[in-house]
């Protein structure tokens, strides 16, 4: 198939790499622009740009692909099929009606369930137990198209965003591989979502980062492990935050406040929560400081039981 390939961040990387494997001709990459990255602000390319230039695939970068303009680029490409994966922008209609096989997402979710721009972490964050991948016709609403194919993926007690992230991106890759092999056949029967059942992943804000020690042990440590590596969840202690980059759980019955440092040993310290789990803080980063286990935060911070978490 001729294809032009549009995606951005990591997740896109493998599925691109895949496209290319199998043969297909990927007549351009368009991808967001070069952001500003680092304390020095860089000018850095996605991750697609860096993956397709290593196979010689035209880039293209615009703002806004609604644009008429950028929509005449894509179009002058004459793609039999226009495939996406986390882009990060909807297409218009002129650009969704012309390709021979149409316009088709891979999105990291059991669609409709979790439509929107982080399902990956509202899975985790929400306690899930599975997810998956769906490619679907790609709409002018937002991941409401019609389904093509799904597959799903097991959420382990232990995944964090970054593990899932990568399993689904894998996922997706062979999904998509499978699914362009039979909409080429003509063996696919799109099935239309059922908007009623539909569920959202709107993007995180400041105040999905923080961790409210009266939730539910379970709630707190998924909200910790669904946030790593990025944006990672706070906490303040001493009045200053403190990022909690992984820990674990276990049952613990106390009658102290939520929040409440219930016991302190050399490699960890264990945090009182809203019920009997209590979750115990294995690597942490400190306000102005690097990440690191919280044994080398623990030989010089002075934490005794009986601090609080939080405040």
């Amino acid at each position: 198939m001729r294809i032009v390939f549009m995606g951005t961040p990591d997740f896109s990387v493998p599925i691109l790499r895949r496209l290319v494997a199998d043969g297909h001709e990927v007549a351009a990459v368009v991808t967001q622009p070069d952001r500003p990255k680092g304390r020095r602000k860089a000018l850095t390319p996605p991750p697609v740009k860096v993956e397709a230039e290593k196979h010689g695939i035209p880039v293209l970068q615009p703002k806004k692909i609604r644009l008429p303009e950028e929509v005449e680029k894509v179009l002058a490409l004459r793609p039999e099929i226009v495939v996406t994966a986390a882009f990060g922008q909807l297409l218009p209609k002129k650009l969704l009606d012309a390709p021979r096989f149409g316009c088709v997402n891979v999105h990291a979710s059991l669609l409709p369930e979790y439509r929107g721009g982080a399902p990956i972490h509202r899975a985790i964050l929400d306690g899930k137990k599975e997810t998956g991948v769906t490619i679907m016709y790609m709409a002018e609403k937002l991941d409401a198209g019609d389904l093509l194919s799904q597959m799903t993926v097991p959420i382990e007690e232990d995944d964090t965003v970054g593990t899932l992230h990568d399993k689904l991106s894998r996922a997706g890759e062979q999904l998509l591989a499978e699914t362009l092999k039979a909409l080429r056949a003509g063996e696919l029967n799109p099935i239309p979502q059922n908007d009623e059942a539909a569920t959202f992943a709107p993007n995180l804000t400041r105040d999905d980062e923080k961790i409210d020690w009266h939730a539910p042990g379970t709630a707190v440590y998924d909200r910790i492990r669904g946030l790593n590596p990025w944006p990672v969840a706070y906490t303040r202690y001493n009045g200053k935050v403190m990022k909690i980059w992984s820990a674990a759980k276990e049952k613990r019955a106390d009658e102290a406040e939520p929040g409440t440092v219930l016991e302190v040993d050399k490699t960890s310290f264990l945090v009182k929560c809203g019920d009997d789990i209590a979750v115990r803080v294995k690597e942490l980063q400190p306000a102005g400081k690097k990440r690191m286990r919280a044994e080398a935060f623990l030989q010089g911070a002075g934490m005794n039981p009986g601090d609080r978490m939080g405040v």
